[in-house]
């Protein structure tokens, strides 16, 4: 590998790091090659097929800053019509991990619709926790939320 394309390669680096360490902590959460929210699953299918479904990249829009993507046309309608219905809890970071104080990544095949609302967990380890006292968690979380993006 020659000298210059080594020396480039650690500027990017560099850069990437620097960029991702000083951004701002977004209130959506989407991943860093990505503006999906919800990793591009369909938030509406949670409630109307109690399961997640992948998302359609035809069948998209945007709000709070992430690209939401559906599975059917009704679906995105639903969502245009009140979109905080369907959105999930503290932003899609994991509902546990808000409660405790800090940011992580939600899984969306780590979920659950409780109240009539959507919390998406880290892993499958952490919804276990999650689920044992969900009502303690959301109160926490709640609390916390949105003040902990700060």
């Amino acid at each position: 590998m020659n000298t210059l394309f080594k020396r480039s390669l650690i500027f990017i680096s560099l850069f990437l790091f620097s960029a991702a360490s000083h951004a701002g902590k977004a209130e959506i959460y989407t991943s860093f090659l990505s503006k999906a929210g919800a990793g591009g699953y369909d938030v509406v299918a949670y409630f109307t097929d109690s399961k997640p479904v992948k998302g359609d990249k035809k069948l998209k829009t945007k709000y709070k800053n992430a690209q939401w993507y559906f599975s059917t046309a009704g679906n995105l309608e639903l969502f245009k019509e009140n979109p905080d219905k369907y959105l999930p809890q503290y932003g899609g970071y994991c509902a546990w991990a808000v409660a405790e104080g800090n940011l992580y990544a939600g899984d969306p095949l780590q979920w659950t619709v409780h109240n009539d609302k959507l919390y998406l967990n880290y892993d499958a380890d952490v919804q276990k926790k999650w689920l044992v006292d969900k009502e303690k968690f959301i109160v926490e979380g709640d609390m916390k939320w949105p003040g902990i993006l700060n």
